[in-house]
């Protein structure tokens, strides 16, 4: 399943499967997940072959959100309508580049089992 791969796709301009491949070698490389907190650490809980079983098309959620955050340097809010009434949960960029006088933040929708593609705004520093 790739439709959390694709609705972050839709806003960066790249393919869901790029976006899939850029998650993984991020996540591979070790790029920050948690502050203070190794990656393979936090992948531990996940499993031995995460990485590998993510590769191979297992459905992505939290872990691939806060890389996407990292490697696009987005917010990403996605509202959860599976509950009422209705959350939101944010995802922030560990690593900002203040270099950027422009950040996006995207917004998906979750519906317990499906991610889509709902708005992106732009906002300036």
């Amino acid at each position: 399943m790739s439709c959390l791969f694709d609705s972050i796709g839709t806003f960066v301009n790249e393919t869901g499967s790029l976006v899939r491949q850029k998650i993984c070698d991020y996540l591979q490389l070790g790029g920050i997940l948690v502050e203070d907190l190794a990656t393979a650490d936090v992948l531990e809980f996940e499993g031995p072959n995460y990485i590998q079983s993510m590769r191979s098309g297992a459905m992505g959620g939290g872990i691939e959100i806060q890389s996407a955050c990292n490697i696009w340097n987005l917010r990403i809010v996605v509202r959860n309508s599976r509950e009422t009434p209705m959350t939101e949960i944010e995802f922030l960029p560990l690593v900002i580049d203040l270099d950027k006088t422009l950040f996006r933040t995207i917004m998906l929708g979750w519906n317990g089992g499906h991610y889509d593609p709902i708005i992106i705004v732009n906002h300036t520093n």
